[in-house]
């Protein structure tokens, strides 16, 4: 009789436990606030997609998923080159993060960066919404991250203080400040520069003080981050590569959520990404392309390269693009080069 009761008691508590310990892991799993990485605050198209991304999350959990945004890759002290691995291990919970800044640690990111690949804005679409944008994401997942929408830091243009670029010979023993990728070293190593890579946060006051000629970046960048008032006097548009971002999440957080909050989460991705990357482009797309005016108008000299111009450079990098296409992959960047050729202009 002892045994019967005992059994019984013993089967209620298991029962009772079973029902109560689902909701008291569902009530600790959530954290209080998650950390967003980013590299450039809200005052760029790349912050503005973080606190987009956030703020629709937010919005649509109800409060339940809080994102605290961290510009200047300030949980890893600046070291932006760190941002994925840091990812990975749980330091940062989310990020909108830069195929530049990853490649390190995943080569596949590389086919970003090989240069003139992508000659126009249809020709990234092309290949980040496509069959190559869903392989880079299956790479992205296997090495270790929840990658969920697409967003855009814009094409690359180069700008310096002390001439107006027109021709590989131009860039012949300027100092340019890149980020810390081998393919961008290789590639103005190429054309003849001297590349010196260094943090965006150590980077302006290198234009400042002339230790540093030159620097790569979108539009939006140099005039978000003022960069004629650090003697950066001329720009070439010259658009060499294009720099998709990526809105991800750490995986042990993204298995902490309930599958409808990730549902919510991932759609606001989407959505934000879409968002960011119109902001991204404005002022780009027009015809008359407003936000060039805009720097012109600041005393700067804007470079326009006829087609004969922008080939010298084509054919300047073209040994980099060779060697770097068998690294990332020749299949992967050979299915890139078929989208690009077949996008709808």
């Amino acid at each position: 009789m002892k045994l019967r009761t005992f059994l019984t008691s013993a089967v209620a508590a298991a029962a009772a436990l079973a029902f109560t310990a689902p909701a008291a892991i569902a009530q600790t799993a959530y954290k209080s606030e998650y950390r967003m990485s980013l590299v450039l605050g809200t005052a760029f198209p790349w912050g503005k997609g973080g606190e987009l991304w956030a703020n629709k999350v937010r919005e649509r959990t109800n409060g339940r998923i809080n994102i605290k945004l961290y510009p200047g890759v300030s949980l890893i002290q600046g070291d932006q080159t760190r941002e994925f691995s840091a990812l990975r291990q749980g330091v940062i919970d989310m990020a909108v993060g830069s195929t530049i800044n990853w490649s390190p640690q995943v080569k596949q990111l590389n086919l970003f960066s090989l240069p003139f690949l992508f000659p126009d804005y249809a020709a990234v679409d092309a290949v980040t919404q496509g069959d190559v944008g869903k392989q880079i994401f299956t790479t992205l997942e296997k090495a270790g991250v929840v990658p969920l929408a697409w967003g855009e830091n814009g094409y690359r243009e180069i700008s310096n203080s002390k001439l107006a670029i027109k021709s590989p010979a131009d860039l012949k023993g300027l100092k340019i400040r890149v980020v810390g990728s081998p393919l961008f070293l290789d590639t103005f190593t190429a054309l003849g520069a001297n590349p010196t890579q260094m943090s965006w946060a150590d980077a302006q006051p290198a234009f400042a003080s002339g230790a540093v000629d030159g620097q790569e970046n979108p539009i939006a960048v140099y005039q978000a981050a003022k960069l004629h008032t650090v003697a950066q006097k001329h720009i070439t548009m010259w658009g060499y590569v294009n720099d998709p971002l990526v809105f991800v999440v750490n995986k042990d957080i993204w298995a902490s959520w309930t599958p409808a909050d990730r549902e919510i989460v991932k759609q606001a991705a989407i959505d934000a990404g879409k968002e960011e990357i119109a902001i991204a482009r404005k002022g780009m797309v027009e015809a008359d392309k407003p936000l060039l005016k805009e720097i012109a108008a600041n005393g700067v000299t804007v470079t326009q390269l006829s087609a004969a111009e922008r080939d010298a450079f084509v054919k300047a990098t073209r040994p980099v693009y060779e060697k770097w296409k068998g690294q990332i992959g020749a299949d992967l960047v050979g299915s890139a080069e078929k989208a690009i050729a077949a996008r709808k202009k």
